[in-house]
């Protein structure tokens, strides 16, 4: 097992056929695309790789895909996280089996159930697959629950997990992460309008959607904070690409969705086969597409 260390981490993106069948062949070559432009571990199956619109069957293949594809170059995890835990527990040995090095296991969503629920399936999970490493996907947003340093650091103590991914956003997060666990528990930042701010905070690495569209820049931006440790030059790489962070998340409506413009992001790369997402969203408007298109122009000389 080749534990994470931290770095650049894409939540990669899923490329479906028309059909909206997996794209094997687009799927390896955007998996090439992202660890030639500097990322250091994969994960799949995750938000940005639309695993709520999975079925236990796709995402199973989509292991083999992916951690056959990449066959050891850099570790691979793999999201897991299902409402039921043993559809979890399913998964997970899904992903073991298929040489996943993690899982990336969100907390138990929907019908959100309380704590002690939550951390009964998290203990029933590292004990039905211990040959694997758990990464918590601490993701309020989504699950509707979040596990504070506290709760964070009674499960790594117990040797649960060792890897979290704060997606909560605010920066304060990995502080008190880093301040209550220590060295020994890596702490990913899995947002996107602050990871410059999470990198000089101590976060060891990130795993987001951004990484999944400019792998470049964020490895650059990772390097300039976590490596230089140069907050001048950090900021002045960040401002650069605040154009895209203003249009798609800060005054981000819903309406396109981030789903949309990441993928149409991809193909204004040169990755014409990203194909679209899975319905209900599809693709953007004429005129959305020249507000992307008119952004990527002017941030083009970072990507």
């Amino acid at each position: 097992m080749n534990m994470t260390k931290g770095g650049i981490m894409p939540a990669a993106m899923t490329i479906w056929n028309a059909d909206e069948s997996i794209n094997v062949k687009g799927q390896e070559k955007y998996l090439r695309w992202l660890i030639d432009n500097g990322a250091d571990n994969i994960s799949v199956v995750g938000s940005t790789g639309e695993n709520i619109a999975y079925t236990m069957e796709e995402a199973k293949q989509m292991y083999q895909i992916a951690c056959g594809y990449i066959a050891g170059e850099v570790p691979v995890y793999c999201g897991t996280g299902r409402y039921a835990t043993r559809q979890t527990i399913e998964l997970t040995k899904a992903a073991a089996e298929a040489g996943a090095d993690g899982a990336l296991v969100i907390l138990t969503y929907y019908m959100k159930p309380h704590k002690r629920a939550v951390k009964e399936s998290f203990r029933r999970l590292h004990k039905e697959v211990p040959n694997i490493d758990i990464m918590s996907y601490n993701n309020p947003w989504f699950a509707g629950i979040e596990m504070d340093a506290n709760d964070v650091k009674e499960l790594m103590d117990e040797g649960v997990w060792r890897s979290i991914k704060s997606a909560h956003g605010d920066v304060n997060r990995i502080h008190d992460l880093k301040n209550t666990c220590g060295d020994d528990l890596i702490v990913m930042y899995g947002h996107d309008y602050a990871p410059m701010e999470a990198f000089f905070g101590g976060a060891d690495g990130w795993l987001s959607g951004l990484p999944a569209i400019f792998p470049k820049f964020c490895r650059k931006l990772f390097d300039v904070c976590a490596v230089e440790k140069n907050v001048d030059k950090g900021r002045a790489l960040w401002a650069k690409v605040k154009p895209f962070i203003d249009y798609f998340y800060t005054y981000y409506t819903g309406d396109p969705h981030w789903q949309e413009i990441f993928k149409y992001v991809l193909k204004l790369q040169g990755l014409d086969y990203a194909g679209l997402p899975r319905a209900p969203l599809g693709d953007l408007t004429a005129e959305e597409k020249k507000k992307v298109e008119k952004i990527m122009q002017e941030i083009a000389d970072i990507l």
